[in-house]
């Protein structure tokens, strides 16, 4: 008597992790290395592009902040394009992009034309934040999903070690302010070069093929082809999942509000952060900044990256993300209530690396998963598309208004207003069921059509 072969789901969520899913989190991590070290490099090269062209406050803060305002442009568009055509069909073209648009800044000849190309790369930014997340969802088992979605955003930990490393090697070699902030932007292309190829050879999503266009033994042949045969599966064909957006508005709003109250917190004081190293210490050098500035994602933000995606499985997504806001508020809290600390370089770099610790021990990592997995296939890209894109809204007003802040309220004022958003970002989490454990169907609801988080309301 011969055993029933599994559906194409279930040979999915229960295949064992594998090689196909190291070349899946490879190939979609490298673009997250590449967002990081663009998104950063730009705090430690405003300081140098102010030295060379003095821009005003106003533009000085456009040039940080326009690539996170395209970069919801990108993740909406690029979202529902993935969910209309495929996520294959988009998939390499955000890297070009960010490729074209890394080499394009490096050659701006005035601060307007350096505004245009960064909002270019935000458009490229943003759009790779829902397929790759949710291209390495589909691929991942229901145990290890956490971990492989987690470890795809966690390699943001290499490009924010990358960019202070590559700015004090640019300025240790003695080029001029001008020359640097041009390599330092230039060499961001390198990376996205390198990862198009492997995009665009990468096969569809399976659960996409069979659930949404109803190709279930194209699915099949091409996940056994790619997993060399580690999952296989019938050709049954899956049952197609035709949900609306309007039975997730209130997953929407956890999702997309904790990762908007998060990236105010987290982009207005990491692309800061040599800004915040000068106000603590105003006569250190620019290589001490940035040195301090490697010194904190060092010891703290990369440790936090990989004890997330290691643990967060066991510990829940939703439960991490609670432990991580409450902890960073109370630092950003500490940092502020507690006078005269925001002079003190010691105490204010421990208290400011727990809160990186957290931050990515918890909400920086936990947002981009959440979002990866509490919609169904039919809208997952764009669930997380706009829950990326408003993030990034929250991301542009936090960098924005730093410096405004900083000047109004000073250093402590700015960090107490954190701490709210901390506080917001720790009650909208609530809104949201735990998916750990749990395999995407179910928790998506989408073969009920019913959203869990407002089953989970209920």
């Amino acid at each position: 008597m011969s055993t029933r072969r599994p559906t194409l789901t279930e040979a999915l969520n229960e295949a064992p992790l594998g090689l196909f899913h190291l070349r899946a989190m490879v190939t979609a991590g490298v673009g997250f290395f590449t967002d990081a070290y663009d998104l950063f490099i730009i705090g430690v090269a405003l300081v140098l592009i102010k030295q060379v062209w003095h821009p005003s406050s106003y533009m000085l803060g456009l040039v940080g902040s326009t690539s996170l305002i395209a970069a919801f442009l990108g993740a909406f568009i690029f979202g529902r394009l993935a969910d209309v055509y495929g996520r294959k069909a988009v998939y390499g073209l955000e890297a070009a992009l960010m490729a074209l648009a890394a080499l394009a800044s490096a050659l701006a000849p005035n601060i307007l034309w350096l505004i245009i190309f960064r909002f270019i790369l935000g458009v490229g930014i943003g759009g790779d934040y829902p397929v790759s997340a949710v291209l390495m969802s589909e691929y991942a088992n229901t145990r290890d999903r956490g971990k492989l979605v987690g470890m795809v955003f966690s390699m943001q930990a290499l490009g924010l070690v990358a960019g202070p490393i590559v700015a004090l090697t640019i300025l240790g070699a003695g080029a001029s302010p001008d020359l640097a902030w041009r390599l330092m932007l230039g060499l961001g292309a390198l990376p996205a070069l390198g990862i198009i190829y492997l995009r665009r050879t990468m096969p569809e999503s399976p659960r996409y093929l069979a659930r949404v266009k109803g190709e279930t033994e194209r699915a099949v042949r091409q996940m056994e082809h790619f997993s060399a045969h580690a999952v296989e599966a019938e050709t049954a064909p899956e049952p197609p999942v035709r949900a609306r957006l309007g039975r997730y508005l209130v997953t929407l709003v956890g999702t997309a509000g904790t990762w908007f109250v998060f990236d105010y917190a987290y982009y207005g004081n990491s692309i800061s952060t040599p800004l915040i190293m000068k106000m603590v210490a105003p006569h250190a050098a620019l290589a001490t900044s940035i040195a301090w500035t490697l010194i904190v994602f060092a010891v703290a933000a990369v440790p936090g990256y990989i004890l997330a995606f290691s643990l967060m499985d066991r510990i829940g997504h939703r439960k991490l993300q609670l432990i991580g806001f409450a902890v960073m508020g109370l630092a950003f809290l500490a940092i502020g209530a507690i006078p005269g600390l925001t002079r003190m370089v010691v105490p204010f770099l421990l208290l400011y690396g727990l809160s990186y610790f957290f931050a990515e021990f918890g909400p920086n990592v936990t947002t981009f998963v959440l979002a990866a997995e509490l919609y169904p296939v039919n809208l997952r890209t764009t669930g997380h598309g706009l829950s990326a894109g408003v993030a990034k809204v929250g991301a542009f007003i936090g960098v924005f208004v730093f410096p405004v802040l900083a000047k109004a309220l000073g250093l402590a004022g700015t960090l107490e207003v954190t701490f709210g958003f901390s506080v917001v970002g720790f009650l909208l989490t609530l809104l949201l069921p735990e998916p750990a454990r749990q395999d995407l169907e179910t928790i998506s609801g989408e073969d009920t059509g019913h959203s869990p988080a407002a089953a989970h309301l209920g």
